[in-house]
């Protein structure tokens, strides 16, 4: 067909194989009939050149009407200097976002992140996003879309926030920095801090459990060590772990440690400390403080022994990483400041160590009912005999 008549559904389905329909209406758009399919498209001009952009095949979900109304909004783009030709074939050449994940793993969590990083990145990645999103094109995931995946994971608020945050850096790694992050706007759950410390008497009855374990077994004499340890210097657990016997100072009593979640950093050991350390004994062709039962490793997994211990002393809601949190809470009960407990601890921010703050204060509270005691004393006494002038 030669002459252009507006583009209608019958008129649509009334052109042959080989014909071409242009709109009377609307400069540039076009149907053309195919051996099966009636293709519907917009031609026009840019920059000197002719292109054809292709809208979609007659039928669901392309209507003649829904075909106009998309060709009106792509002259609108051409009209402000974009090409939208150039557009579609830039987002097939996009990678998927299962390739992106790869990628920001590879070349960018490896490259600048701890290992711990990089292995809880890589647990989402396989775990959730490439599930959910792997085959989607990266440039076309929504703020929808993200918005509806944090949802969904809203029973496991900090997991989703984490989902978030990687999302969030992958994106904007990705080179989308021109344009709007889907993950900006997605509003994180609020998230319950726990923490939890070991009173005294916990402190007793865990110290009674392990002395028990070097006696009698149940927990073999590494696994006990590492809580011990753990406990007296306030060290992450990977800290302890990971602990070679290069790195210990028995001089100076310090780990030097050349690598941690916060760069080189130095752990002080008190004489408890010093002493564990010196009754382990060391293996042979085994670099590691804690031994594992690999030859030449080190023990990869606390939590089996830990489990029995808290269970014999009756602690079955402390965590591991809740001994850290101890070591500073006795330190703040002891009256030290909070810069000197963040500095045992290897805090490189001081709101990290701000946590402890209602915990300092407690020497505060007993110095000060000492005070009002004496003053209530000296108040409630019979008065004093005055003095003779002479």
């Amino acid at each position: 067909m030669s002459d252009a008549k507006r583009i209608t559904k019958s008129a649509v389905e009334a052109i042959l194989p080989g014909q071409t329909l242009w709109d009377a209406e609307l400069k540039g758009f076009g149907v053309r009939c195919q051996r099966r399919d009636r293709v519907y498209g917009l031609k026009y001009r840019l920059q000197g050149q002719q292109r054809w952009f292709t809208i979609g095949k007659h039928g669901s979900p392309w209507t003649a009407d829904q075909a106009r109304r998309e060709a009106k909004r792509l002259l609108g783009l051409v009209a402000s200097g974009e090409d939208p030709a150039m557009k579609k074939a830039t987002d097939r050449s996009a990678p998927t976002v299962a390739e992106l994940a790869d990628l920001f793993l590879s070349e960018h969590v490896a490259a600048k992140n701890k290992g711990s990083t990089y292995a809880e990145y890589a647990r989402l990645v396989n775990r959730i996003v490439k599930l959910r999103l792997g085959r989607r094109r990266a440039n076309d995931v929504t703020h929808e879309d993200v918005r509806r995946l944090h949802f969904e994971y809203r029973a496991t608020p900090y997991q989703a926030n984490r989902l978030l945050a990687l999302l969030s850096k992958m994106f904007a790694w990705s080179g989308r920095r021109g344009e709007r992050n889907p993950c900006t706007g997605v509003e994180r759950f609020g998230e319950k801090k726990r923490r939890r410390y070991l009173s005294a008497a916990e402190i007793q009855r865990l110290g009674a459990v392990l002395d028990q374990c070097e006696c009698e077994g149940g927990v073999s004499l590494y696994p006990v060590a590492a809580i011990r340890l753990l406990l007296l210097t306030g060290a992450r657990l990977s800290e302890i772990l990971a602990l070679r016997w290069a790195w210990v100072d028995q001089e100076r009593a310090c780990l030097s440690l050349p690598d941690s979640k916060t760069g080189a950093k130095e752990i002080h050991l008190s004489d408890p400390a010093l002493a564990i350390l010196a009754a382990l004994p060391r293996v042979v062709d085994n670099p590691f403080v804690v031994v594992g039962q690999r030859p030449g490793r080190h023990l990869v997994n606390l939590e089996k022994p830990w489990r029995y211990v808290r269970a014999q002393a009756g602690l079955d809601d402390v965590r591991l990483h809740d001994l850290r949190h101890s070591f500073a809470s006795i330190g703040a009960g002891a009256g030290l400041g909070l810069p000197m407990i963040g500095a045992l601890l290897g805090h490189t921010q001081a709101a990290t160590t701000a946590r402890y703050a209602h915990l300092a204060a407690d020497p505060l509270k007993v110095a000060n009912e000492v005070i009002g005691q004496k003053i209530l004393a000296l108040m409630s006494g019979p008065p004093a005999e005055p003095k003779d002038p002479t």
